[in-house]
């Protein structure tokens, strides 16, 4: 993601996400590897299938890989701001 001249409005990371994560859902490539996805939400994972199961499967949620995505400045996208 190219770093903004500004931080980002509430507004305009919620229509950042929002887009990423139609794109994720409609089959774009994913910026944040199984690894890092299993790491990142590994205690939701051990609630959703034990701690084994957690182990194998990731997050498959478009809009939670998309918000990992902009907090580690990921995406491969930017809005114009508006001053």
């Amino acid at each position: 993601m190219v770093k903004p001249n500004r931080e980002h409005t509430r507004f305009e990371k919620a229509r950042i996400i929002g887009a990423r994560a139609l794109q994720i859902s409609m089959g774009a490539p994913i910026h944040v590897s199984e690894d890092a996805l299993r790491e990142h939400f590994k205690a939701e994972l051990i609630q959703l299938y034990g701690v084994e199961g957690a182990n194998t499967r990731f997050v498959l949620d478009p809009q939670k890989i998309a918000m990992l995505e902009y907090e580690r400045d990921l995406l491969p996208m930017d809005i114009e701001p508006h001053d």
